[in-house]
């Protein structure tokens, strides 16, 4: 038998108190990670869908994705770090690669939020690497 955390009441908008059996592992899932992003202990964390161009941000979330994009001049590791509220690129310029960043992993990273072309970027921010929940 499987136990589940006590949930919040029934809802009596649209779906009544059957939405939650409804939603998606997508939606399920984007819910938890959202609700590691507020039950962090660290001061000043955004949520990404709340992040601003040009804002200095901390943002917390799990590792979607890891690239390698080779250059002519210069490698650079490309990131996916998804909150459960938006996705946003994080680009270390000169790595090939950072040990402990890995698909799965939650790390919190630090640096200005850029947007080019509607991709929300942050370039080498300051990072660290939470302990893998298994």
């Amino acid at each position: 038998m499987t136990q589940r955390a006590a949930s919040a009441p029934a809802s009596t908008g649209r779906g009544g108190r059957w939405s939650r059996f409804n939603r998606t592992q997508a939606q399920v899932e984007a819910e938890e990670l959202r609700d590691q992003v507020h039950g962090a202990d660290l001061e000043g964390l955004t949520t990404i869908d709340c992040c601003t161009p040009g804002q200095t941000v901390t943002v917390r979330g799990m590792v979607r994705s890891v690239t390698m994009r080779p250059r002519s001049t210069v490698p650079a590791l490309e990131i996916e770090l998804y909150d459960g509220s938006g996705s946003v690129s994080v680009i270390w310029l000169g790595r090939r690669r950072i040990p402990g960043i890995d698909p799965g992993r939650t790390i919190v990273v630090h640096g200005r939020l850029t947007c080019n072309a509607d991709d929300p970027t942050i370039y080498n921010p300051r990072y660290e690497l939470k302990p893998a929940t298994g």
